[in-house]
């Protein structure tokens, strides 16, 4: 008991900070004469790349930018690693610009003689963010059809793309570029670059739960006071259900609403079934499916702001596979947690003076950390 106890008071000291991967995206279009790369960062990612007494949080002015920019600009200088057919080039022009909606944009153009077969980009100050921090870069041509895409972390921040093959002739006369892949390497080099895509969201979807601390305490709340393995099943199958219904649809783009509304949303569905639980001392609710199912929806908008900072949702190309691999990851992370934590939930309810004091005292470390997340997101922002 007293190490269960350690273990959610550890829980509940680390969970009043949510979670924040780290999302920044990487537009490459390879055109007929250039090869142009825009990478984009919340200002909390970008100024990783300042002198620590320069750091700021939060969004960033005008003024904040224009002191920072110097600092960015050199930043700018080594954050990419281009090679074309294995040899390196440097950006014949960049920029740096805090562009509306509060991103930071740093754009690369580099000249190309000739079409290249090989394309390599590296990201060679990726390691120095967050180890959680993703970047999702897609390499297009002109017309915006997608050459090849990856998933970038510190461990892994490189891609290369083979783009051998016969190109379409009169392309630079069009001002476009016709690359198309060689019948050896559509064999090998698409496919490698799906499995990459596929196991690179998987692992971020499990990172999200895992590290989603308030998306894990509203799931521990809802089980804590569980004592049928068939209440267990269905309220985890609705919360599954219900979010992947959202995450697919905010993903799309077919339903959009604000993080400014679902953040604090998350938060107060944390406080209602904390309070719930209290108001019942400890017995297990009738009909929490529903419940769960409702606020799953909410939950699922959460889950969707991942994938938007990427970028997914604005280009249809692709987008399956790593919104399939991503929620895919989100469930087995969370059936993981489930597994190593309702065993011990299960043995605790078979006492009674766990039930009728160890709930109760759960239910208010849960309802404390919902409500500081609440004013947190709310009046405190």
């Amino acid at each position: 008991m007293r190490l269960f106890q350690l273990f959610v008071l550890i829980f509940a000291a680390v969970s009043l900070r949510a979670h924040d991967p780290g999302i920044s995206t990487v537009q490459v279009e390879l055109r007929a004469d250039a090869l142009v790369l825009v990478n984009g960062f919340a200002p909390a990612d970008a100024a990783m790349f300042l002198p620590p007494e320069k750091r700021t949080e939060g969004s960033w002015s005008e003024a904040e930018f224009e002191a920072a920019k110097p600092e960015l600009t050199a930043a700018a200088r080594g954050l990419w690693r281009v090679k074309l057919d294995g040899r390196e080039v440097g950006p014949a022009t960049f920029l740096v610009q805090l562009l509306p909606g509060d991103n930071v944009s740093f754009e690369y153009r580099f000249d190309l003689g000739r079409m290249p077969g090989t394309v390599t980009l590296e990201a060679t100050r990726l390691g120095e963010l967050p180890t959680t921090h993703r970047q999702f870069v897609i390499l297009a041509d002109a017309r915006g059809s997608t050459l090849a895409k990856k998933l970038l972390s510190g461990r892994d921040p490189v891609l290369e793309a083979d783009l051998r093959g016969p190109a379409a002739k009169g392309a630079e006369n069009a001002g476009t570029a016709a690359v198309a892949v060689s019948p050896g390497a559509a064999a090998s080099a698409p496919a490698a670059a799906e499995s990459g895509t596929f196991w690179g969201f998987l692992k971020l979807g499990v990172e999200h739960i895992w590290t989603g601390y308030d998306h894990l305490l509203f799931l521990f709340a809802l089980l804590v006071v569980c004592s049928r393995f068939g209440s267990i099943v269905g309220i985890i199958s609705c919360f599954t259900l219900a979010h992947s219904i959202t995450l697919v649809a905010a993903t799309l783009e077919w339903v959009e609403v604000p993080s400014t509304w679902v953040e604090p949303a998350i938060a107060a569905s944390i406080v209602y079934v904390g309070l719930e639980n209290l108001w019942l001392r400890g017995r297990e609710p009738k009909a929490r499916w529903a419940l769960t199912f409702c606020f799953g929806l909410i939950h699922g908008f959460g889950f969707a702001g991942v994938l938007r900072d990427l970028g997914l949702g604005r280009s249809q190309d692709g987008i399956a596979l790593p919104l399939f691999s991503f929620n895919l990851g989100v469930e087995l992370g969370q059936i993981a947690v489930a597994a190593v934590v309702l065993p011990g939930l299960w043995q605790l309810r078979k006492k009674p003076e766990f039930v009728r004091r160890g709930v109760p005292a759960l239910s208010i470390l849960v309802t404390l950390a919902g409500l500081y997340w609440l004013l947190d997101r709310t009046v405190l922002r």
